[in-house]
């Protein structure tokens, strides 16, 4: 069976992967010369790829970023540079030979059923490289081109900006502070790229405002006794909690906030982000506090060289003004009736299958925003459609389909792979391992929920899963142990041992009530 699969950023790698390790036959396309998307930095930007900052940090932890067979190095840090990350894509497709299945500089023009689609799921893909066209014929179509690529910039919605005489652009073409020296600078916007944007600009900026219509809850990557915010928050357990809670009423904006300012000790709480996005940032708190940035509410008007704010009569002299308003999702080489985007939506069944195609033969991977890391989201995706490809897997009928195509691209991440990994009979079994291997189920009911779990059985099962699990919190403690204390002690077995056994009863009462 052939399958395409567009893109050779981390959806796309790993979607190539998983074809080989079902026995289809993968052809990427990468319109780039290299691997990596988004996590591969260039100083000019590329049309049609996605555009990085040199200062970006990964946001999640290298243990729950991991690919579910293939581990960090232990000495890599425990949250990633881009060139870190970027590294890590290229030894996994060394390591698993994907490149020779990649033809880079080769980008998809178009993709459309073929005549007989509805007996054979078949797909026509138009390629085109160095100016030429050429028609290919696949049995299956990865779609993994992610949706960082076109910029959404509603300019209509700012009136005024076409008076403004400063200057003015969208986050994709940020790369360095240094366009900001010495100017006031405004920030629409308060996602993950505009906090970025502010910080790095208040420190050479004379001054710095970020404008947001809703706020937006604000954490840092570093939790209580220094460990990463998701080793922590993305657990077996606290999942379990927090579903009880939301079953006995408790609405996720009511019981958010605890944690989520910076190194607040609540990881219960964290789980309100998910009524939309969180920012993850560990200086904002700090820079507001000390002045350097300004919050202010949306922005009411422009005028020629300043900004009138909703519910503040003041003008606000201003020299630059940076959108972060995000990107659209679109799919430019495909049929408008293959999949439906309104709204800035993609109607898609689990985030993942177009739910009105005759035949399952096209999926999207890697369109879904999580509270945690996206790498492994991916690959579960990536490992279901493969087997849906195969006829291993059923989807349920359209009109079910339909009914569940979630309305928004997010959801709770643990939740989510435990879903997926159970249509491919992957999902850990807890109980059935606290007879067999108590120590391991400890560690994976207690524990972060690190991608390996996902490789303990069923099809894909992998031999070195039980000791990745049991070795993450070696790997992730490695690289800050740069010397050697007098007298040193880890927090990690006594919570395992004295308040474990305390938790799990807890834990099954609560659960089971």
């Amino acid at each position: 069976m052939r399958v395409a699969v567009v893109g050779a950023g981390v959806s796309g790698l790993t979607a190539t992967k998983c074809c080989l390790d079902e026995g289809l036959e993968p052809t990427c396309f990468e319109q780039s010369r290299d691997i990596g998307g988004v996590w591969r930095y260039t100083e000019h930007i590329e049309a049609g790829r996605p555009s990085l900052y040199p200062s970006v940090i990964s946001n999640t932890s290298k243990e729950m970023s991991a690919f579910s067979d293939f581990p960090y190095p232990e000495d890599f840090p425990v949250f990633l540079p881009n060139a870190q990350f970027l590294n890590y894509l290229q030894r996994y497709a060394e390591h698993f030979g994907l490149r020779k299945h990649i033809k880079f500089g080769t980008a998809v023009v178009s993709i459309r059923k073929h005549p007989d689609f509805a007996t054979t799921g078949q797909w026509d893909v138009v390629t085109e490289a160095e100016g030429k066209q050429t028609l290919h014929v696949f049995d299956a179509v990865m779609v993994c081109s992610g949706n960082f690529s076109e910029p959404y910039l509603p300019l209509h919605c700012f009136p005024g900006i076409e008076r403004f005489q400063g200057q003015y652009f969208h986050s994709r073409q940020y790369k360095h502070p240094d366009v900001f020296q010495g100017k006031r600078v405004l920030v629409v916007g308060m996602g993950n790229s505009g906090v970025d944007i502010a910080v790095e600009a208040s420190r050479v900026a004379t001054k710095v405002t970020v404008s947001t219509s809703r706020g937006a809850w604000v954490f840092g990557r570093v939790f209580d006794h220094g460990y990463p915010w998701d080793m922590v928050y993305n657990t077996r357990l606290m999942s379990l909690i927090r579903n009880r809670l939301e079953g006995r009423g408790w609405e996720q904006g009511h019981w958010q906030g605890l944690f989520v300012v910076s190194n607040v000790r609540n990881p219960l709480a964290l789980h309100s982000c998910l009524v939309r996005e969180p920012v993850l940032n560990d200086d904002l708190p700090s820079y507001i506090l000390t002045g350097r940035i300004t919050i202010k509410p949306g922005v009411k008007e422009f005028k020629d060289n300043s900004v009138v704010f909703h519910n503040c009569p003041e003008e606000e002299p201003i020299d630059i003004v940076v959108f972060c308003t995000g990107y659209n999702v679109s799919f430019p080489f495909l049929e408008e009736a293959v999949i439906k985007v309104e709204n800035k939506h993609a109607s898609l069944y689990k985030y993942v299958f177009p739910t009105h195609l005759q035949r399952p033969t096209l999926a999207v991977v890697g369109l879904i925003k999580t509270l945690g890391a996206m790498m492994p989201v991916t690959e579960v995706q990536a490992r279901w459609v493969t087997r849906v490809f195969k006829g291993l897997c059923r989807l349920p009928p359209q009109s079910l389909m339909e009914k569940e195509s979630p309305e928004v691209l997010k959801t709770e991440w643990l939740v989510y792979m435990d879903e997926l990994a159970s249509f491919i009979g992957a999902k850990p079994s807890v109980l059935g391992l606290l007879c067999r291997d108590p120590r391991l189920a400890l560690t994976i009911f207690f524990g972060p929920c690190t991608p390996y779990q996902y490789r303990l059985g069923g099809p894909g099962r992998w031999e070195g899963a039980r000791q990745a699990i049991l070795t993450q919190w070696d790997r992730t403690l490695k690289p800050t142990r740069t010397r050697v204390p007098a007298s040193s002690s880890s927090l990690c077995p006594s919570l395992l041992t004295v308040v474990g056994v305390l938790l799990l009863l807890a834990a099954l009462v609560f659960g089971f009530q």
